[in-house]
């Protein structure tokens, strides 16, 4: 055969590779609101840098007739790219090759490009778009995803790995992305569940839909399985690139460092006017933390899930920092099982990718009442207290305005090996306020009084328990509080603190893994 032959075979066959759905699928999915795998790894990467890896792959499956069915590239684009410079390995399943159903030859794809994002450092992002695993190969596909959920657990903590869910997500396949670090979902064409309404009406006989049982909607308000909820697929790569920005390419890399023309020593006067000294008075922490951050810019996470705990990406002086803070808004700032859950995933996450931790604190304690202890709070507390504690990252605290009780103890105290404590004036440190402290400690003395000497009395006893322990100066006596600092400076000590801790080093004692709460 002539060179001239071979080279028009291989045209020919290339062609195949690239446009093996005909434009009858395509339509199909264009109809749905969903775009074709290729068109999404465009918009996810900068433009021109897709190189793709086994175009020419086809499954090994004879049962069924499937072995007269073989397409290149089956059913998931598969390959590396730049994200605004940076190197990512991404896969998009194909929804219109066999409805993007997993083959096991699909499956050793996708490890494969897990496999070459860990060896070379760079994050992976997974777009899912699939019926499933595919019936026809029975356990070589089953087998295909634990491969692949091996390789999710395996390389946790070493290389970031995000999943875009743009259309159905069922059975074990949830799996997957559930073990990833952020998941994204696309509103009206996403879903995430084991089982579909059909199994769960023959089952428990309830009517539902798969919006109702696993949208969007669902897992970033009610179970934390997504971190975001985009309006189209668009808005969802944009997210994604604008993730990458904040977050560094593998654990080895180091806080990522973001250009910035903002002063890290400006002063944030204007502070004085966001947070009331009435302890019990409500503001938003999201304007504080927009007050000391680099160009006023917060990469906010999970922000429908538990919005009386804050978390997100910000910079200070350019240093890319994660920030925890309570958000007196909701719930006066009380930890409940889901900020608890929330805010320790976010800790453990930061830590493994060795970013600074920030912690802005004005809680009150834990949530009370019996559906929180019945739901866990005892457990899902100590989940976030495990992740302050094990972490190794500079650890940087400012106490606002009140840290009463445990809920002190597990936002970044100084007790959790966290390595600059800095409180306000207005801070207030104690067991619990002076209300409550009051009534149970002068509760013979106000039994003895006359009904119109209990109110002055009272008032008198909170304010001298305010004074004597419920201002951070006791705790800066003990060196539990580093320094007590005028709110306008805040900004300006971050910073200053977080330059010399990048080269901080701390390490565990050696063993296998810690066995952290329920």
């Amino acid at each position: 055969m002539s060179i001239a032959n071979v080279i028009n075979d291989y045209n020919k066959r290339l062609e195949q590779a690239l446009y093996s759905n005909d434009n009858e699928r395509i339509q199909k999915q264009h109809s749905k609101g969903k775009l074709t795998a290729r068109e999404r790894i465009n918009l996810l990467l900068d433009e021109g840098s897709f190189v793709e890896i086994d175009r020419f792959v086809v499954h090994r499956c004879h049962n069924f007739g499937m072995e007269k069915k073989k397409i290149y590239g089956d059913a998931v684009v598969v390959g590396k790219g730049k994200i605004n410079g940076r190197t990512v390995f991404v896969f998009s399943q194909d929804f219109t090759v066999f409805g993007g159903s997993v083959s096991k030859a699909a499956a050793e794809k996708i490890c494969k490009v897990i496999d070459l994002a860990y060896k070379t450092g760079a994050p992976v992002v997974g777009i899912n778009d699939s019926g499933g695993a595919r019936i026809q190969e029975g356990v070589d596909s089953l087998a295909g995803y634990g491969e692949i959920f091996l390789r999710n657990v395996r390389y946790s903590g070493t290389i970031p790995q995000i999943s875009i869910i743009a259309g159905p997500c069922a059975g074990g396949a949830v799996y997957s992305p559930a073990l990833t670090d952020f998941v994204v979902m696309v509103k009206d064409i996403a879903n995430m569940f084991v089982t579909g309404p059909d199994v769960v009406k023959a089952v428990m006989g309830v009517e539902t839909t798969k919006d109702e049982l696993g949208g969007a909607e669902i897992h970033t308000t009610k179970t934390q399985v997504a971190t975001y909820a985009a309006v189209t697929e668009e808005d969802a790569y944009a997210w994604v690139r604008e993730l990458l920005n904040f977050i560094p390419s593998n654990n080895a890399e180091g806080p990522r460092i973001i250009e910035s023309r903002d002063d890290p020593n400006r002063e944030v006067s204007h502070v004085y006017n966001l947070v009331p000294s009435d302890p019990l008075k409500a503001y938003d922490v999201k304007k504080v933390i927009e007050a000391m951050v680099d160009d006023a810019y917060f990469f906010e996470l999970q922000e429908n899930f538990a919005p009386n705990i804050v978390i997100g990406f910000a910079s200070i002086g350019g240093i890319v920092v994660g920030i925890v803070a309570n958000q007196p808004l909701h719930f006066a700032g009380a930890i409940d099982c889901k900020a608890a859950v929330k805010a320790a995933r976010f800790v453990r996450f930061c830590n493994a990718f060795q970013i600074p931790i920030l912690t802005l604190v004005d809680v009150p304690g834990f949530m009370p009442g019996i559906e929180q202890e019945h739901s866990g709070i005892i457990a899902h507390g100590a989940k976030l207290l495990f992740a302050y504690s094990e972490a190794t990252v500079p650890k940087i605290t400012v106490i606002l305005r009140k840290a009463y009780g445990g809920a002190y103890i597990v936002m970044g105290s100084k007790h959790l090996a966290t390595d600059i404590n800095l409180a306000w004036p207005t801070a207030e440190i104690a067991v619990m306020g002076p209300e409550g402290a009051v009534n149970i400690l002068y509760k013979r003395k106000f039994a003895n009084l006359k009904k119109e000497e209990v109110a002055l009395a009272r008032k008198a006893a909170v304010e001298e328990y305010r004074q004597n322990f419920a201002n951070p100066y006791v705790a800066a006596q003990t060196g539990y509080i580093d320094d007590v600092i005028d709110p306008k400076d805040t900004r300006k000590f971050i910073y200053k603190h977080l330059e010399y801790l990048l080269t901080k080093r701390d390490s565990l004692p050696p063993k296998k893994n810690g066995n952290i709460p329920l």
